[in-house]
């Protein structure tokens, strides 16, 4: 079984080399069966443990100081927020340590948000296990990893040269498209921000136009890709 967040493995003595022992991981998957495939994978190598496996945010921030990890390996949606958005909180209290964002889908603005964060990498969960096992190694090194597909684009973002989807949406338009993300109606948006049912409409239209959103269904879409919405 998975080292639940309640136990750590123990630390290795302050003296010992780091390329003298294994490289320790902290798991966070809230995905019994994800995680135990992870787990079986990863520690197939000697040169490889998990430490610890945390199933929230709120657990993986008291195990990253409990169970002192090299790598922590983190989902990026789990149940009570946003791993990406968990990452300067994560350094603050582990500040050695570097966080490999793991997600079922992705986009160049979220691995955007994974570099400006601090993050160390982000890999698709479907690039398969050996992958994410060079993965591991390779951030534990010091090494930035992205997935290829989205490499290219997330260093134009980080270079200035094209700009993140929704960066341009007033905060107004951001409360809009979270009540969108939720399923609310124009109506029930335009009496949750308080205002006119015309100033709700503008608002919603205001961010599929933004977004390059045909419909209210297409934005929402858009939003969860490019990592707007938690």
């Amino acid at each position: 079984m998975i080292v639940q967040s309640a136990t750590c493995k123990d630390a290795p003595m302050p003296s010992s080399p780091p390329h003298s022992r294994p490289i320790r991981i902290l798991l966070v998957e809230d995905h019994d069966m994800v995680a135990e495939a992870i787990r079986l994978a990863l520690e197939r190598s000697p040169d490889l443990q998990i430490v610890g496996h945390a199933a929230s945010v709120a657990s993986a921030l008291a195990d990253a100081e409990r169970c002192e990890p090299d790598v922590v390996l983190m989902d990026r949606r789990l149940p009570d927020g946003d791993g990406v958005a968990a990452i300067t909180d994560l350094l603050a209290l582990r500040p050695k340590a570097r966080v490999l964002v793991l997600a079922g889908e992705g986009s160049a603005s979220v691995a955007a948000r994974v570099a400006e964060t601090g993050g160390a990498g982000l890999i698709l969960k479907a690039r398969g296990l050996s992958e994410l096992e060079d993965a591991v190694r390779r951030v534990a090194a010091g090494e930035v990893v992205f997935s290829q597909e989205l490499l290219g684009d997330v260093l134009g973002r980080l270079a200035g040269r094209t700009p993140s989807l929704g960066a341009n949406l007033t905060p107004r338009e951001r409360e809009a498209l979270q009540l969108l993300g939720q399923g609310r109606s124009t109506s029930e948006i335009s009496d949750q921000l308080g205002v006119a049912l015309n100033t709700g409409r503008n608002h919603v239209q205001r961010v599929l136009e933004k977004l390059g959103a045909r419909s209210q269904l297409e934005a929402v879409t858009i939003a969860r890709r490019e990592g707007l919405l938690s």
